[in-house]
């Protein structure tokens, strides 16, 4: 077992989120506990909560990582799309294949509920208003506004996308008869962008 000498406060943390990381990878998001990150970097678990307020915290802080990630690889997608539309579409993908890639990252991320007496920390808002914007950029392109209903706009594409997604990777598009998930994500954001076009 580990003594609190032996490493600071911040390389507790980051031994902390890593194995938080990897149990989420092999056990799911159900399977990740606060005694089983504890154990696996071998100190307490009351050790593990002078670094992290609770389990809530723990999992934000390691939410907000995947968060980064999957802002990274959807941004890549689109960095070298001029045309808006292109851009949109490369976005969709890239989101689907990071859900596919990191499958109990991407589902830790929408099914952690923080506890009813806790507020979700601004640091991590920000971090979910960074991703919105990404898509608030191509769809400003194509509305010619820079009104709130670009905002409402990219949450309403984004709900679609994020739906699919759900749909895909729980097996439920099959029930839908669906041959081909890409098919379907270029359908829904190439007619939501043909209603954007008529609306403008």
């Amino acid at each position: 077992m580990g003594r609190r000498s032996d490493h600071t406060r911040e390389e507790i943390r980051e031994l902390a989120l890593q194995a938080a990381s990897k149990l989420v990878r092999e056990q799911g998001f159900q399977g990740l506990s606060a005694r089983k990150v504890a154990r696996a970097i071998g100190y307490t678990v009351g050790s593990l909560y002078l670094v992290f307020k609770n389990l809530d915290d723990l999992i934000l802080q390691l939410n907000a990582r995947n968060l980064e990630a999957m802002y990274q690889v959807v941004a890549d997608a689109g960095a070298s799309i001029v045309d808006p539309k292109k851009r949109l579409l490369a976005f969709g993908n890239a989101y689907l294949q990071f859900a596919v890639a990191h499958s109990h990252a991407w589902r830790m991320i929408f099914e952690h509920r923080v506890s009813d007496d806790e507020a979700v920390p601004e640091w991590y808002e920000q971090r979910i208003t960074r991703l919105f914007q990404l898509v608030e950029e191509p769809i400003r392109e194509i509305m010619l506004t820079n009104d709130t209903a670009v905002t409402q706009a990219a949450k309403a594409l984004w709900s679609g996308v994020h739906g699919v997604c759900i749909l895909y990777m729980t097996g439920k598009l099959d029930v839908v008869r669906v041959g081909s998930v890409h098919s379907l994500l270029e359908h829904l954001i190439r007619t939501y962008l043909v209603g954007l076009e008529v609306g403008r």
